[in-house]
Parts: C-alpha cells; structure tokens; sequence
C-alpha cells in the first residue's frame, strides 16, 4: 500500500468509560478518494471512533494520523479547520433559523471583517455577505434544497433535513466527512436519494467518506471499503463481497440472508 495515498490511519486507537471498553487497540486506514464503511452491531463503538477523530473525545491510547499530522490531542475547532466534518446520528440543525442561515452560519471563518466594520456595515462587509450568501445558495442548489432556503429548518421533513445537515457539513470545505447514520428514519425513497446525494458530492468535490450505518443496501451499494466492528474491536476489514461471506461478521452481525450474496457495490 502506498503511504502517501492514505488520509487518515487509526493506530491502537483505545477508549474507555469506567470499567467498559468502547473502543479496543483499533487499527484502520482511509485511502484518499475512499468510500469507507465502518459498520457493526449498536454498541460495537462505531460513532465513539468518530468522537475520537473529531476530538469531542480523548483517546487512551493510540494514534489518529491525519495527512502526516498527529491529531490525537488537538481541539475539535482544530480539526475540522484541518478539514475533517461530520453529521451526526441525531440532527443538530439551527432549527429557528431558516434552511439558508444555517448554511451561512458554517461560512462565518470567511466573515472578512471586524465587530466595528459590522457594525457600520461598510462595503467590505457587504462584499463579504454577498460572497458568503451565493456559497450558501449555491450548496443548497447542489443539495436540492434551494426552493426551501427561507423555510425555518424546524419544519422540514427529516430526509430533507439530512441533507441540509451534509449541505452544512460541506460548507466547512472538508478533505474528509465522516456520515453517522445518515439513513436513519428515512424510507427507501428517501434512501436511494441520500444514495444519489453522496455520490454527488463524493464526485463533484473529490471528498473522502467515512459511513457509520446499519442499513446495508446502502453500505454495500456505495462503500468500496468496509471495516467492522464489535465490543469495540475489528473483527473483519475488506470488499464489500469479502464482508458478506466473513464468517465471523455473519455470526456478529449480517446474519445467514448475506452469505454468498454478490457484491451489490454499482
């Protein structure tokens, strides 16, 4: 494997919470241009990982190597300036604000200018707000959601407000965004939609994708890459078709109705 195409290496990575084992001498790798799948049972610590990644928690143990750089203790504000971003299993919208206030509000390291000159509003404060209103909209457009920019986020259905949630994420100008569940709640329309939005972005900004998520249609039909987990360890890494037929994934977690089924990746 070539060392420069990896983006992100998990290295003996260890979390504990009392006398539980969240995660346990966990090592992986993230190609650049990856579509990764990180699946497993509830509790087999798939979101704590990415806790650990973003820096909402610190590790016990291990490394997290990140374009070269150790990221272990950096802050969470660190991280994602890095170019790490991430959704979330819950949805944590701005929900009294509208769709496109909460996108604006991801561009505001861009803000070119100071309280004073906010206050006065002069014209390098009006340049920049137009600049970061078309970036906003201009996201929307890409998600779908551009006839929904004055809506207050609090009334969206909830398919619609993952994608404001990716759309958000994207605003954030990540290398790597890192999916918690993103299918969650949504019926199989809403599904095959979410499917179609992530290779839209996968391919149009060049992104490198981490997918924690249960439904496996959706890993196996996307994900060229799956690591799996439970009690915290990986039990199995491999192609979508190897993961299927892993004899000790389908005793954790696939169950018998995956064993000799093809690889479903399109």
């Amino acid at each position: 494997m070539n060392e420069t195409s990896k983006l992100l290496t998990i290295e003996q990575l260890s979390k504990g919470f009392g006398g539980i084992k969240a995660v346990s001498e966990l090592d992986f790798f993230v190609n650049q241009g990856d579509i990764l799948g990180l699946i497993g049972p509830n509790g087999a610590g798939k979101t704590t990982v990415f806790n650990l990644i973003t820096g909402v928690y610190k590790s016990d143990y291990g490394n997290i190597i990140y374009s070269g750089n150790n990221i272990v203790d950096w802050s969470p504000s660190k991280i994602v300036s890095s170019g790490i971003a991430r959704t979330f299993q819950n949805l944590r919208l701005f929900k009294n604000l509208t769709v496109l206030d909460n996108v604006k509000i991801a561009f505001h390291s861009e803000a070119n200018y100071n309280l004073v000159s906010a206050f006065f509003r002069g014209g390098n404060v009006r340049k920049s707000e137009k600049l970061i209103l078309d970036k906003a909209m201009n996201l929307l457009k890409i998600v779908g959601l551009e006839t929904l920019a004055s809506r207050n986020a609090g009334n969206l259905a909830y398919g619609v407000a993952r994608k404001l949630e990716i759309a958000r994420a994207l605003a954030l100008k990540p290398k790597i965004i890192l999916l918690d569940e993103p299918a969650a709640g949504m019926n199989p329309g809403e599904i095959n939609e979410l499917k179609e939005l992530i290779h839209l972005v996968f391919e149009k900004f060049g992104l490198t994708i981490i997918l924690v998520e249960h439904r496996m249609d959706l890993v196996m039909s996307i994900c060229n890459r799956i690591v799996v987990l439970d009690f915290g360890r990986k039990i199995a890494e491999g192609l979508p078709w190897e993961i299927q037929q892993n004899e000790e994934v389908l005793k954790a977690y696939l169950g018998e109705e995956y064993r000799n089924v093809k690889n479903l990746k399109s």
